[in-house]
């Protein structure tokens, strides 16, 4: 490839280091692509005889079928993916295959490729977290009316609908659905024909292989073009966001299903057992989907880590860009795939919930609204009455709704002959009807408003 210069090969150790066949064989899809939308281009322009361009391109069709049957095979002679089907294309069709890389460096070749191949992922990473926020969906929609506690500190706080704690991971899916489309919009200029990274002097049309390649136009900046992992680190960026999510979910059904809890019971599907205690249904695969948060987040600092210090315009460092994309892409659709079947078959103890939604005094902030609302006492003073009334409940051993209206007039002299509110979950939950508030009337209206995104 460059023995021209040199006059001994590379190590042992040299080779193994600078081989990158072992794992950007991954982007022989794309590569090829890239390479029949250059070729066709140069034929085009006249740059490459027509039959030349022509034979180039029935040749790079062939390999193609061959990797699709047979794999790609792995010589660490040929460094990477790109040199690999340019040794393949020579075998086939001889010599004429050295034109293809007229006009071309593997600079341009490989942003290009490893654009596209980020681009592929982003769209199944949008299927399948679409595919999640369904299952979600679904599971809300049929929990409207159940209660439990909804938690601040891990501590009981205000009763809420199950479907709206649900509800609660659509909307942060919703959230990294935006940057998956904003990154994948973001990235959607097309660098081949940048060459190096000075350009080239050949007459490229290079809004014809943007085109044939589906970006909306070509880079402007050749070195920037070269040298740009941007749309890497917003792939990785997203994914670790949809990784920060699916472990703040994977983590409440951890603890939902722990003993002490009891809200939920795992399918057998997404458990294990112990090899010593037979009594034991681990939640394996969440603990999986916690952990696996880490080590995408920790893909996202190493690429950021190896981009920092570079100078214009390419550097070998960024041959390090392609591993933690790889194996970011790889867990993060297990993990999705994972929650969403963890979702769709986990079982809920209503009785549970609903009995630690009536604990801790969870309708407490309803008592200060009412005498905030309909007795027009300030709030930091009905906060006080609040906590007073909580402190008799406590001393005492009963609930909020076993208050009589003498014992809230014996709190405070403006509470004579009142009607006290209803203090029950149920009530506190109905009457939680601001928008996006947890009354069943509005997480019905969330869920239809899910579903109508869902459908486009």
């Amino acid at each position: 490839m460059w023995g021209g210069r040199f006059s001994g090969g590379p190590s042992a150790v040299m080779q193994e280091i600078n081989a990158s066949i072992p794992f950007d064989k991954r982007l022989w899809r794309q590569d090829i692509a890239g390479s029949i939308a250059h070729v066709t281009m140069l034929g085009k322009q006249g740059i490459v005889e027509q039959s030349d361009a022509d034979k180039i391109k029935a040749g790079l069709e062939q390999i193609f079928a061959e990797y699709e049957t047979n794999g790609v095979p792995v010589n660490l002679e040929q460094e990477d993916i790109h040199m690999t089907i340019e040794a393949r294309l020579t075998e086939i069709i001889g010599p004429v295959a050295g034109r293809l890389h007229t006009a071309r460096s593997r600079n341009d070749q490989v942003a290009t490729a490893f654009k596209l191949w980020v681009r592929d992922s982003l769209d199944e990473v949008i299927g399948a977290v679409r595919t999640l926020q369904g299952a979600l969906v679904t599971r809300a929609e049929q929990h409207v009316d159940i209660i439990l506690p909804g938690f601040t500190h891990l501590q009981v706080a205000q009763p809420v609908s199950l479907g709206h704690h649900l509800m609660a991971y659509f909307e942060m899916l919703q959230r990294d659905i935006s940057r998956l489309e904003d990154a994948r919009q973001r990235l959607n200029h097309c660098p081949l024909g940048s060459a190096a990274l000075a350009g080239t002097g050949f007459a490229l049309d290079r809004a014809a292989t943007s085109d044939a390649l589906g970006f909306d136009r070509p880079t402007d900046n050749s070195m920037d073009s070269v040298s740009d992992r941007d749309f890497a680190l917003d792939y990785l960026y997203a994914a670790s966001q949809i990784a920060i999510h699916l472990s703040r979910l994977a983590e409440e059904l951890i603890i939902w299903s722990s003993q002490p809890f009891g809200f939920t019971n795992m399918s057998d599907k997404w458990s294990t057992g112990s090899s010593i205690m037979p009594q034991k249904r681990n939640p394996d695969a969440a603990e999986l989907v916690r952990g696996h948060c880490g080590r995408i987040i920790g893909n996202f600092n190493a690429l950021m880590i190896a981009m920092k210090g570079l100078p214009l315009a390419y550097s070998k460092d960024m041959q390090n860009d392609k591993p933690p994309v790889f194996e970011t892409h790889d867990l993060l659709g297990l993990c999705i795939v994972a929650m969403t079947g963890m979702i769709e078959t986990v079982t809920f103890n209503e009785d549970a919930m609903r009995k630690a939604a009536a604990s801790g005094f969870s309708t407490a902030t309803d008592l200060a609204d009412w005498l905030v609302r309909d007795l027009n006492i300030p709030f930091r003073e009905a906060h006080h009455i609040t906590g007073a009334a909580v402190k008799l409940c406590e001393e005492r051993g009963v609930m909020l709704a076993d208050l009589t209206p003498q014992d809230m007039a014996n709190i405070d002299d403006r509470l004579q002959n009142v009607t006290l509110p209803d203090l029950s979950i149920n009530g506190s939950v109905n009457s939680r009807i601001s928008h996006g508030g947890t009354a069943p009337t509005m997480v019905k209206q969330a869920i239809e408003n899910a579903k109508r995104i869902l459908s486009t």
